[in-house]
C-alpha cells in the first residue's frame, strides 16, 4: 500500500515565474527541477497552485494552474514541498461536498487532521481483478431488462443537450443509497454549478447524503482543475473498496467534460491537436482515469458516467473513445423524449456485454431478444404505417405493432428525481416483476387495456388495476405524447 503523502518527508524548494500566458505557467528553478505532477504554490499567501506538466529544460518547468491566474506576475516567488495533489480520505468525508484540491465547499466544518492521498494512483493489478461477472440491479425496467449493468464495470450514458442524462443519475443514486450498503460517489466534471446545489438539496431531503460523496470541478473553474477532478474522486473511491471494502457507485457527470478539459490544457501547452481538435494524447489520459475503475477481490467500483455526444454525432471521437471502455452503453434519444416516453432511452441503439444466456440466465436472455426483435419489426413497419395506415398492415403485423407499443409505453417510469415537476409518486420495479411484466405483453395477455393503462407505471399490476377505470378502446389514447398520429392499437 503506498505510503500516505503527509507521512513522506519533503523540502521547500523555491524558484520564480519566468512567463504567465493564461492558465499557463513557466517557473525557472535554480537546482532541485521538481517532477511530472508536483504541485507549486505562488501568489498572494501561496494560493495559486500549478501542476507541472512538463519540464522545458534543466531549469524551466511548464505547468497548468489550478486556479484563476489573475495577479500572477513575472519573478514572483514560487515554493514546492515535491508533493503531488492530495485529497483527503476516511470516513469522515462521508456526506460532505468537496473541490478538487479537497476542500469542504458545503458551508460546514472545515475537516482536520485527515489521511492524504495522492490523486495520481496506479490501477490495480490484474492479479487482484476479479473474473466474475456480476449483474448490478438498478431498479430502473429498461435498464435490468435490456441493458443490464455490470457490478465492477463501466456503463455510459449517451445523448445531448437537455434529454436526461443528469435525471437519470440522479434516480440511480436514490435506488442504489437506498438498498446498497455501499458508498455512492458523484463527479461532477465541468456541469452547472445550479445541477450541483439542487443534487445536493434533493439528497439532503431524501436522506441519502450521509452515504454520498461529492465531488465538483465546475464549469467556471479553469481546465486544470477540472481536468483532475476526475482523478480526485477515484482516489476517495478507492479508499472505500480496498480500505474498508465496500462497494462504490460512481457516478460521473459528464465524461465528456473531462475529455473536454484535457483539450483546452493540451491546446494550452502547445500540443499539435489532432482530428476534430482533439488532444493527440485522449485515448491515454481516459484509459488512465477509466483503467481505475475496477472489480478487485476487496470490493467493486461500478460506474455510470453522463457522455455528452456534440451534435448528437455517435461518430465524434470523444464518444467512439468512450465507448470502448464501457461494459453497457445506454442512449437516449431526442425523438423518444418528444414522445414523452421517459426515461427516453433508445432500446434498440442501447446495449450490454451482460446480456449473454451464461449471465443473466436463458429465459432472461430470449426475453430481452424476443423484445428487440419485436421492436426492431416496429421500427421497419413504420414507414408502411406513415403512408398506407394501419389497415394495410397483415394481421401478424398487426399484432407486432400491438406489442411494441404496449412494450414502449411499459418501459417507461416515474422517477422519485422528478415527482415535484410531474406530480406522480416515483417507482422501483424489481427485476422479477418487470421481466414479468414484458412476458405479460409479448404473450398478449393484456390486449383488453388500452396502451395509456401501460403509461408511466411501475409493475404490470398497476396495469391491470386500471382496467375498470378506463373502457378498453381501439383508438390510440389521446392522453400518451405521440407523434405517429396514424398508428391505431389493435385488439
Amino acid at each position: 500500500m503506498n505510503k500516505p503523502a503527509n507521512e513522506m518527508e519533503h523540502t521547500i524548494n523555491n524558484g520564480k515565474i519566468i512567463s504567465v500566458r493564461g492558465s499557463v505557467v513557466d517557473v525557472f528553478f535554480e537546482n532541485d527541477l521538481p517532477s511530472i505532477y508536483t504541485v507549486l504554490h505562488t501568489g498572494k499567501d501561496k494560493k495559486v497552485s500549478v501542476e507541472v506538466l512538463t519540464q522545458l529544460d534543466d531549469q524551466r518547468v511548464r505547468g497548468i494552474a489550478l486556479n484563476p491566474t489573475q495577479g500572477l506576475a513575472r519573478g514572483m516567488l514560487v515554493e514546492t514541498d515535491g508533493k503531488e495533489l492530495t485529497v483527503p480520505v476516511g470516513k469522515n468525508i462521508m456526506g460532505r461536498m468537496f473541490d478538487v484540491f479537497g476542500n469542504t465547499i458545503d458551508k460546514g466544518e472545515p475537516l482536520k487532521n485527515m489521511e492524504q492521498r495522492n490523486i495520481h494512483q496506479a490501477p490495480p493489478p490484474l492479479a487482484k481483478r476479479s473474473t466474475k461477472s456480476e449483474v448490478f440491479i438498478t431498479g430502473i425496467k429498461a435498464i435490468d431488462v435490456l441493458m443490464p449493468l455490470e457490478r465492477g464495470g463501466k456503463a455510459g450514458l449517451f445523448g445531448g443537450a437537455g434529454v436526461g442524462k443528469t435525471v437519470l443519475l440522479t434516480e440511480m443514486i436514490h435506488n442504489m443509497v437506498g438498498h446498497n450498503k455501499g458508498v455512492s460517489m458523484f463527479c461532477g466534471i465541468g456541469e452547472r454549478c445550479r445541477e450541483g446545489q439542487e443534487l445536493y438539496e434533493e439528497m439532503k431531503e431524501a436522506g441519502l447524503l450521509k452515504d454520498m460523496v461529492m465531488l465538483f470541478g465546475q464549469m467556471n473553474e479553469p481546465p486544470g482543475a477540472r481536468f483532475r477532478v476526475g482523478h480526485a474522486a477515484l482516489t476517495m473511491a478507492e479508499y472505500f473498496r480496498d480500505d474498508e471494502r465496500r462497494d462504490v457507485l460512481l457516478l460521473i457527470d459528464n465524461i465528456f467534460r473531462f475529455i473536454q478539459a484535457g483539450m483546452e490544457v493540451s491546446g494550452l501547452m502547445g500540443q499539435m491537436p489532432s482530428r476534430l481538435g482533439y488532444q493527440p494524447t485522449m485515448g491515454t489520459e481516459l484509459s488512465k482515469l477509466e483503467e481505475r475503475i475496477a472489480n478487485t477481490d476487496t470490493g467493486a467500483i461500478t460506474s455510470i458516467q453522463a457522455v455528452y455526444v456534440p451534435a448528437d454525432d455517435l461518430t465524434d471521437p470523444a464518444a467512439v473513445h468512450t465507448f470502448s471502455h464501457l461494459s453497457a452503453s445506454i442512449t437516449l434519444s431526442r425523438k423518444k423524449a418528444g414522445e414523452g416516453l421517459y426515461p427516453a432511452i433508445d432500446l434498440l441503439q442501447s446495449n450490454s456485454k451482460m446480456c449473454t444466456p451464461g449471465i443473466i440466465g436463458e429465459r432472461h436472455y430470449n426475453l430481452s431478444q424476443q423484445i428487440r426483435e419485436t421492436l426492431a419489426q416496429y421500427k421497419e413497419l413504420k414507414d408502411i404505417i406513415a403512408m398506407l395506415g394501419l389497415e394495410q398492415l397483415s394481421s401478424a403485423d398487426r399484432k407486432v405493432v400491438n406489442r411494441a407499443r404496449r412494450l414502449e409505453r411499459f418501459f417507461t417510469q416515474p422517477f422519485f428525481a422528478t415527482e415535484q415537476f410531474s406530480g406522480i409518486k416515483g417507482k422501483e420495479v424489481s427485476l422479477e416483476d418487470a421481466l414479468a411484466g414484458c412476458e405479460s405483453i409479448l404473450a398478449d395477455e393484456l390486449n383488453d387495456l388500452p396502451e395509456s393503462a401501460f403509461y408511466m407505471i411501475g409493475s404490470i399490476d398497476e396495469a391491470k388495476a386500471k382496467a375498470p377505470k378506463k373502457e378498453a378502446t381501439k383508438k390510440v389514447d389521446n392522453n400518451v405524447p405521440d407523434k405517429n398520429k396514424t398508428v391505431a392499437s389493435s385488439e
